[in-house]
């Protein structure tokens, strides 16, 4: 399976309001395995940043003034997350800037390209009645992030590709093998003969018994195990 991990920053809160996006970092990752392959660029929004947003990511008009207009990028854009899963923290806020810069281009939505999972939704489900912003998972999945002095792109994706990882890490036993080496390499020579496996005997067990049993009417009752 094929999924972008992706975040952006934008000039302000509302694409209605005419906000527009000026950064977008994403990951690729394949079977749950990162695989290198990133995608990032800054953009020249061709308007003024809200003061509250600059306060946010620190990018400046004065940085973007040289940057690439989205219509510029969206065709490498597209191609990189083209048939993926988006993974998205708070996905409408990103998916809703991202279709209005394809609206302009009388292209999108997001949704002809690729589908979306939002990981502040799933986030909510597993955590409910408790802080799911990104900071928040990051403590509560031991996912370093003390390098965030500001909010960038590429840096949060990377970020939330970690804490959904976290996340999900119970996915893994529907089909990946997660034994240890070490637990691996004993099976292995279990099977080969190499190892023998020593069972109790009669004596053996029925000692084990009658010491459950003195545990049990020691603690008033049977064990659980």
């Amino acid at each position: 399976m094929r999924q972008i991990v992706l975040d952006t920053e934008t000039t302000g809160l509302d694409p209605a309001q005419g906000h527009r996006v000026i950064e977008i970092g994403a990951l690729e990752i394949v079977n749950r395995q990162p695989t290198g392959a990133t995608y990032h660029v800054y953009l020249n929004p061709q308007r003024e940043i809200d003061a509250g947003a600059m306060a946010v990511h620190g990018l400046t008009n004065e940085f973007l003034a040289d940057k690439p207009r989205f219509a510029d990028i969206a065709p490498d854009f597209l191609e990189f997350v083209r048939d993926a899963e988006l993974v998205i923290h708070n996905a409408p806020f990103d998916v809703g800037f991202l279709n209005a810069e394809l609206a302009k281009l009388k292209d999108g939505p997001v949704k002809r390209y690729c589908t979306v999972l939002d990981t502040l939704k799933m986030a909510k489900g597993l955590h409910p009645g408790q802080k799911n912003n990104l900071d928040a998972l990051c403590r509560r999945y031991e996912v370093d992030n003390s390098g965030r002095a500001f909010h960038g792109a590429l840096l949060d994706a990377q970020l939330l590709a970690e804490v959904y990882l976290a996340m999900t890490r119970g996915q893994e036993s529907l089909g990946i093998d997660i034994a240890t080496p070490a637990q691996t390499e004993a099976a292995t020579l279990v099977r080969r003969g190499v190892l023998k496996v020593l069972r109790a005997d009669e004596a053996e067990r029925a000692s084990h018994t009658a010491y459950l049993a003195a545990m049990a009417k020691e603690c008033g009752e049977a064990a659980a195990w």
